[in-house]
């Protein structure tokens, strides 16, 4: 059920107000919502929605400057309705205004391009400088939803990093596979930063045999020198003691 006003010309009107429709299925929310913005005197509701369905015919009849909706209604939800009137000409801000503030939700209304994500708990003070910053052109959440992309965007940045390292291991790994378990030892020893003469005397090798299994690890790996056969070894994190 909705309240169908007389149209509202889309943005502030004469007296500077800012239009605002409310779309909730909670009657009591609708009517705490109203008396919030009501104490505002450059706010004015204009229409009220108890579905999206609903909602969505209630802009197109009095093109409010702002739309306060809900996620889970019946009919059509809270972001079905934000995409099909961000979908329309000349569309009208909206804040998503919600109890819950799970990660795919907030992501989910912020791609679809909804202007705010408040959570219905959000100070009243806050909710009328909200949506007088949305209607300036600023984009507004709560705390706790800019801690989740934080959150989001922190852990997107360790995922990558660790994406990265486990590409890097994996191609370190390929290339030591090029080489005989032999060739190998001599590797890891160098990656330990152990000498010829050590690595002879721990591997039980003659010099003269390390020297050519050295030899044979730069070209298989495509190093130019010792150093680059010790970052492949610790690439693909090899460290164990090769004794």
């Amino acid at each position: 059920m909705s309240t169908t006003p007389e149209p509202h010309a889309a943005g502030q009107d004469s007296t500077g107000s800012i239009s605002v429709v409310l779309v909730d299925d909670d009657a009591l929310v609708r009517t705490g919502l109203g008396l919030i913005l009501g104490g505002a005197p450059d706010l004015e509701v204009v229409g009220e929605a108890s579905d999206g369905r609903a909602g969505v015919d209630l802009v197109d009849r009095v093109r409010p400057d702002v739309v306060l909706m809900d996620i889970r209604m019946p009919v059509m939800d809270g972001l079905a309705a934000t995409t099909e009137l961000l979908a329309r000409d000349d569309p009208p801000k909206v804040i998503v205004l919600t109890t819950f503030d799970t990660d795919d939700m907030v992501l989910e209304a912020l791609r679809i391009g909804a202007h705010g994500f408040l959570l219905k708990s959000t100070r009243p003070e806050h909710l009328v400088e909200s949506i007088r910053a949305v209607v300036a052109g600023e984009p507004r959440l709560s705390p706790s939803v800019t801690q989740q992309l934080i959150a989001q965007v922190s852990g997107g940045a360790r995922q990558a990093t660790a994406s990265a390292a486990d590409a890097k291991r994996e191609r370190a790994l390929g290339l030591l596979e090029e080489l005989t378990d032999r060739e190998r030892e001599v590797a890891v020893a160098i990656g330990q930063g152990w000498s010829n003469a050590t690595i002879a005397n721990t591997l039980y090798m003659g010099l003269p045999t390390v020297k050519a299994h050295v030899s044979r690890v730069l070209v298989k790996l495509g190093a130019d020198n010792r150093t680059q056969i010790a970052l492949v070894v610790h690439d693909a994190g090899l460290t164990e003691d090769p004794a």
